[in-house]
């Protein structure tokens, strides 16, 4: 996975979160917040593919709390 420190609605997003191992999803998720940050400084408003993502990322970490 990439280290970049944001994820463009543009870029490629994994279709199944719950393949990625903890380490990933947590970048993973750091990009899609700075994104999300970006997007309201910038644009005064998210971008709907980036909140899909960010929706789709808080389901797989409540997801894994619930198997611990």
């Amino acid at each position: 996975m990439s280290e970049k420190l944001h994820l463009t609605p543009e870029e490629d997003f994994p279709e199944d979160l719950s393949e990625l191992d903890d380490k990933d999803l947590q970048v993973l998720d750091s990009q899609i917040q700075r994104q999300l940050d970006y997007e309201y400084v910038a644009e005064g408003e998210p971008n709907p593919e980036t909140e899909f993502r960010h929706y789709d990322l808080d389901e797989e970490f409540s997801e894994r709390d619930k198997r611990d």
